[in-house]
């Protein structure tokens, strides 16, 4: 991975990775539960790659900030944020949490944190409960029924956006008869309830162009934007074939903060 834009921000995210592999390593969760099972802090480094120009130096700008961590799983990037000085929420729905927020809330206990963690249905309710400095929405847009309405209610409310999800530039799988390129046209693909991860709650996945036409209708603007997978293989479903856009967006709108 490529290094952090300031040494003391990667020298923070090192030690909080750390200090969770802990954590993890000598706690169970109640009941059976698991804690989430995929490197959320990796999307440290992955922002880090994505931002260029004067846009480096958001991670060093966070101190005294509201800070939103949307969909944060177990709150691995809010817990980080913190330690750079936000105020940070940690916002997520137990329902489709994948530890019903118990993750979280051991973490938080164990780190005695102060992040706040709020259970809330963005599909249901996408009204954020303050305005935002910077959040993150990693992941989450494919999750949701309604991301039109979502991404507009959080242009109202949020300065800066982190945002990722899956695109893809073909319609299917290599070999596949209808398969088709898709990157250029302004849409998005509807999954069957089965096709993607066996997962019922991904939806839609957009084309890059359709991502692009989403966020621009929805009141922001692109500062940086980056594609990371194989492209030549990239489809809605495959595992293998799994592509991510990577955003940083400013809302368009002048009265947020």
């Amino acid at each position: 991975m490529e290094a952090l834009s300031l040494d003391h921000v990667k020298a923070v995210a090192v030690q909080l990775d750390a200090d969770l592999r802990r954590i993890r390593k000598t706690t169970a969760l109640p009941g059976g539960l698991a804690w989430y099972p995929y490197g959320t802090m990796a999307n440290i480094w992955t922002i880090d790659q994505l931002l260029t120009g004067e846009n480096r130096g958001l991670f060093d700008s966070l101190k005294n900030q509201h800070v939103a961590d949307i969909g944060g799983a177990d709150g691995d990037l809010a817990f980080f944020y913190e330690r750079l000085g936000a105020s940070v929420d940690l916002i997520d729905y137990p329902p489709t949490n994948y530890n019903a927020l118990v993750g979280a809330k051991t973490i938080k206990n164990a780190l005695q944190s102060n992040v706040t963690i709020i259970d809330q249905d963005l599909d249901a309710n996408p009204r954020l409960p303050r305005t935002y400095g910077f959040a993150n929405f990693l992941g989450i847009l494919y999750h949701l029924k309604d991301p039109y309405r979502v991404m507009e209610s959080l242009s109202s409310q949020v300065l800066r956006l982190a945002v990722s999800t899956r695109i893809s530039d073909y319609t299917a799988a290599i070999g596949h008869p209808d398969r088709t390129f898709i990157a250029r046209s302004p849409i998005a693909y509807l999954l069957h309830p089965t096709e993607s991860n066996n997962d019922p709650t991904n939806y839609w996945v957009f084309s890059e162009a359709g991502l692009r036409r989403l966020l621009e209708r929805t009141g922001w603007r692109i500062l940086d934007f980056r594609v990371f997978g194989d492209r030549e293989r990239s489809d809605p479903y495959s595992p293998e074939a799994d592509c991510r856009a990577f955003c940083y967006l400013e809302t368009m709108h002048t009265r947020v903060i």
